[in-house]
């Protein structure tokens, strides 16, 4: 009887999946034909193409004037000046700006004091002169139990470098 169920089942599946594609009269179309129908029809007008915008032209007139990005105004000469050591190894309390770094106290008393510097990483470091301190090759010259007085050289504006003195005080909170 299971067996008769089944099979009547798989007997109704099977005849479901036919074509069901007929050409007689009052049945459903045929597929070809719906696509000839729908390839004789006209195309629908396209919308005409936009109108360009024209644009004002311009005439670049001062090439012969002189550059104001190049370097032509800097002197690479090396001249008499002071100028950055390039060939010297950067500290690394020079890699944090000058402002962002404190005086937090000196080791040692007389001749031989040592300033205690805490930078942005919260790591204090012992200077003494001939250390560098900041961004613009500052050379420490004197520490003080109250201030480390350095000098540092900057960019002039004409391809040379500006001797700048510079301190950093302790910080007394």
């Amino acid at each position: 009887m299971m067996r008769g169920i089944a099979l009547l089942s798989l007997a109704l599946a099977a005849s479901g999946c036919g074509r069901g594609v007929t050409s007689e009269p009052g049945e459903a179309p045929n597929l070809e034909v719906w696509a000839e129908e729908v390839k004789q029809r006209p195309a629908p007008a396209l919308e005409p193409l936009p109108v360009m915008q024209q644009f004002e032209t311009f005439e670049y007139s001062a090439q012969g004037i002189r550059d104001p990005f190049s370097n032509a105004f800097t002197d690479d000469s090396g001249g008499s000046g002071p100028r950055p050591d390039s060939d010297r190894r950067k500290e690394i309390t020079e890699q944090y700006p000058l402002d962002s770094m404190s005086m937090v106290g000196t080791i040692g008393t007389g001749g031989r004091i040592v300033g205690l510097v805490l930078a942005p990483d919260k790591v204090t470091y012992r200077i003494t002169p001939g250390n560098y301190l900041g961004q613009n090759d500052g050379r420490v010259t004197s520490v003080n139990e109250n201030r480390i007085e350095l000098v540092e050289l900057v960019p002039d504006g004409a391809g040379g470098w500006l001797e700048r003195p510079a301190s950093l005080a302790l910080n007394e909170q």
